[in-house]
C-alpha cells in the first residue's frame, strides 16, 4: 500500500473537519475504520463499534447546540493529525460560547480514522456550561 504524504493527511483532515461541522454523524462515521475508536478523555469511556459511534456523534451535536469548530493549528504526521480548536456552540437564545481542545487523531493505510482522542480544558467547559443553564 502506498505510504501517505504530509499533503494527504492534510486533506484527510480536512475532510474529516468540513463532516464535523456539516452536523453529520453519518458522514463523520463514513470517515472511520471498521472497530475505530472515540474517546472524550475525562467525560466518557472508549466507545467503539458503528452503532456507538453513530450515537455518540449525535449526542455531542444534542449536547452542543450550533456546533462548530475554530481551528488554532493542525499539525500534520506519519498517519495522524493533531487538531488545537474551540469548540463553539449556542444553546437557543443565547450567546455563543466555547471551550478549548486538542484531538489527537490516527489514520490507517487508507485514510481512514482508527482512533481520535479529544481532551478539553475542563476549566472552560464547566464555564460553558454553567452560562448555558
Amino acid at each position: 500500500m502506498p505510504e501517505l504524504t504530509n499533503l494527504d493527511v492534510a486533506a484527510i483532515a480536512q475532510r474529516y473537519a468540513a463532516a464535523w461541522t456539516s452536523h453529520d454523524p453519518a458522514a463523520i462515521l463514513a470517515l472511520h475504520a471498521e472497530g475505530s475508536a472515540f474517546e472524550a478523555h475525562g467525560r466518557s469511556g472508549e466507545v467503539r463499534g458503528h452503532d456507538a459511534l453513530l450515537a455518540e456523534f449525535s449526542g455531542i451535536f444534542e449536547r452542543y447546540p450550533g456546533f462548530d469548530a475554530a481551528i488554532h493549528r493542525l499539525l500534520l504526521g506519519d498517519r495522524h493529525w493533531t487538531l488545537d480548536w474551540t469548540l463553539t456552540f449556542q444553546p437557543p437564545g443565547q450567546d455563543r460560547r466555547g471551550f478549548r481542545a486538542v484531538d489527537i487523531v490516527e489514520i490507517d493505510d487508507d485514510g481512514l480514522v482508527t482512533r481520535k482522542d479529544t481532551f478539553f480544558d475542563y476549566a472552560q467547559v464547566k464555564a460553558a456550561m454553567e452560562i448555558a443553564a
